[in-house]
């Protein structure tokens, strides 16, 4: 299925932030933009295996659990999402800065 394109609105009319998201909220299908929904779900996991390395740590120093391996595999977890994290922004900050560099 080939879906339309959408117009591409002139510069001059995106001058605030609000008119930008107005933009892309009369634009984009209802589930969003695609890379700002990967964006969030990398940001919500980040938050969930922290919450779960909190969860873990706390339940071993207070003798709640002896799992201490949990700890571990929830410390890797947590690491592996935030490096996840960094690597998309500095993707993505990349392809702004190209970007930007080329020539109109």
């Amino acid at each position: 299925m080939i879906s339309s394109m959408n117009p591409i609105m002139p510069i001059r009319k995106l001058n605030t932030l609000e008119d930008l998201n107005t933009f892309a909220s009369s634009t984009a299908q209802p589930s969003g933009l695609p890379f700002q929904s990967m964006f969030q779900d990398a940001v919500n996991a980040v938050n969930q295996t922290d919450s779960a390395l909190n969860n873990a740590a706390y339940q071993v120093t207070t003798g709640q659990s002896d799992n201490l391996h949990d700890v571990m595999i929830a410390s890797q977890k947590a690491s592996l999402s935030v490096d996840l994290l960094v690597q998309m922004r500095n993707k993505l900050l990349d392809s702004y800065n190209e970007i930007m560099r080329m020539s109109v």
